[in-house]
C-alpha cells in the first residue's frame, strides 16, 4: 500500500478529514514489466471551514490522489519511461519522464515533459486569522516545461544536475479562464500579457557528509534566464539550504539556513514566498512575506520519550530583507504582510512500522496558533 498524508489544523476551527486507499501491481507488456502505483484519497468532510478556494461543480473535484507508471525497457534497450499524475483538491501535476541507458562515468540524460496547475497562494493568497492561513487571492499558475536534465557522476560528497527547459507560464483564475491582472488590478506576469515563456538553464549542486554523530548538507540552486527572443524574460536566481545535524546526549540538535535572490526580470510569481510549512510555521502559506530575497532559518531539538515516541522544540524565523516592495506590484504590502515573522512551538514524533505520525504545535508573533499533522514513510 502507499499512502501519504500532511495537513494542517488552525484551532479556530479549521478541521480536515481524510481516508486513504492504495495499490500496486505490475502488468506484463512483452517482454517488459509496467509498474503501477496508484493511491487515492477522498475527502470526506470539512467542518466549519472558511469558504473554500473554489466552488466544487463536481464530486470528482473532492478526490485526490496519484498514479504512477513505469516502463523499464521501452524500445527493448533499457530505456525508461516514468509518467506521474497528481491530482490535489485545486491542483494537478503531469510529469513524464525519458531516460536513455548511459556508462555510468558520463552524465545521465533524462527528458522531462511537465504540465501542472496550482493556486499561487504563497504570493497572491490574503493573510487570515492573524496570519496563521491564507485564503486563496484567486490567481492559479498553469506551467508547461519541456528540456533535459543532466545529472553528472557523483564524486566524493558531491553532486550536480544541469538542466535546461524552455517554460510557458499562463495565469488562469478559479474558473480556469487565462488572467493578465489579480483582484487589485495589478499585472501577474512580467510581460504585463496572458503569459510569459523563457529558457531557463539550472545548476544545482549538492553536498553531503555524516558520521555518527553529526551531519551536514548544503545546496545550491543557481536559474539563468536566457532571453532567445526580445520578449522572453532573462534574470538570475540563487537559492541555497545549509543544514546541520549535531547529537547532543540522547537529543538531536537540527539548524538550517535558507536563503536566496532575484535579479533580472521578474514576474510575482517568482517572488520568494515566506511563511507555512517547511518555512516559518505558524504562519500561512506566504503570510510572512514575498520579496526579491529572502532568508529563514529553522532550529528544531528532538529527544526520545520512549522507543517510539519523541518529543520536539523548534523556533523559526524569516524575513523578505526588506526586497518585497521591489516585486512588481507590490503584493505583500498590499496584501498587509509583515516582512518578518517568528514562529516557536513543540511537538511529538511517533515511529511505528506502518510509518511515522508527527503533530506540531505552533505559535506565531500575534498569539495565533496552528496545529500540523503529517503522516508519511509508509513502507510499500
Amino acid at each position: 500500500m502507499l499512502a501519504k498524508i500532511e495537513f494542517s489544523v488552525n484551532l479556530n476551527g479549521e478541521k480536515l478529514i481524510n481516508r486513504l486507499m492504495g495499490a500496486q501491481k505490475s502488468i506484463r507488456a512483452g517482454k517488459a514489466k509496467i509498474d503501477v502505483n496508484v493511491d487515492f484519497t477522498h475527502k470526506l468532510c470539512a467542518a466549519l471551514m472558511l469558504q473554500p478556494f473554489r466552488n466544487s461543480g463536481s464530486p470528482l473535484e473532492l478526490v485526490i490522489g496519484s498514479l504512477c507508471i513505469k516502463h523499464p525497457n521501452l524500445f527493448g534497450k533499457s530505456e525508461k519511461l516514468d509518467v506521474l499524475w497528481d491530482k490535489g483538491l485545486y491542483d494537478s501535476n503531469i510529469l513524464i519522464t525519458y531516460r536513455k541507458p548511459r556508462p555510468e562515468w558520463l552524465a545521465q540524460q533524462s527528458f522531462v515533459v511537465q504540465h501542472s496547475i496550482s493556486p499561487e497562494i504563497g504570493v497572491h493568497g490574503l493573510p487570515d486569522d492573524n496570519f496563521s492561513r491564507s485564503g486563496s487571492g484567486g490567481v492559479n499558475l498553469s506551467r508547461l516545461s519541456a528540456g533535459l536534465d543532466l545529472s553528472e557522476p557523483a564524486s566524493s560528497n558531491w553532486s550536480s544536475k544541469t538542466s535546461i527547459k524552455f517554460e510557458h507560464i499562463r495565469p488562469v483564475s478559479d474558473e480556469g479562464r487565462s488572467i493578465n491582472r489579480d483582484t487589485h488590478g495589478f499585472p501577474v506576469t512580467c510581460s504585463g500579457g496572458y503569459n510569459d515563456s523563457m529558457v531557463v538553464v539550472k545548476q544545482e549542486s549538492r553536498y553531503a557528509k555524516a558520521n555518527d554523530r553529526s551531519f551536514s548538507q548544503f545546496s545550491l540552486q543557481i536559474e539563468q534566464g536566457v532571453p532567445i527572443l526580445s520578449k522572453w524574460l532573462i534574470f538570475n536566481r540563487f537559492k541555497f539550504v545549509a543544514s546541520r545535524g549535531l547529537k547532543l546526549g540522547p537529543a538531536f540538535l537540527l539548524s538550517s539556513l535558507t536563503g536566496g535572490s532575484i535579479v533580472g526580470d521578474i514576474a510575482p510569481y517568482q517572488a520568494f514566498a515566506i511563511g507555512g510549512l517547511g518555512s516559518v510555521r505558524g504562519y500561512g502559506e506566504g503570510a510572512v512575506g514575498c520579496g526579491r530575497s529572502c532568508l529563514v532559518a529553522n532550529n528544531e531539538l528532538t529527544f526520545p520519550l520512549s522507543q517510539v515516541l519523541d518529543g520536539a522544540v523548534f523556533l523559526d524565523c524569516g524575513s523578505d530583507l526588506g526586497s518585497g516592495r521591489h516585486v512588481p506590484g507590490n503584493p505583500a504590502l498590499r496584501l498587509g504582510k509583515p516582512g518578518n515573522g517568528i514562529g516557536f512551538g513543540y511537538g511529538l514524533r511517533f515511529k511505528s512500522q506502518l510509518g511515522h505520525f508527527q503533530v506540531d504545535y505552533a505559535v506565531n508573533a500575534f498569539q495565533q496558533r496552528t496545529v500540523y499533522f503529517g503522516f508519511s514513510n509508509l513502507p510499500s
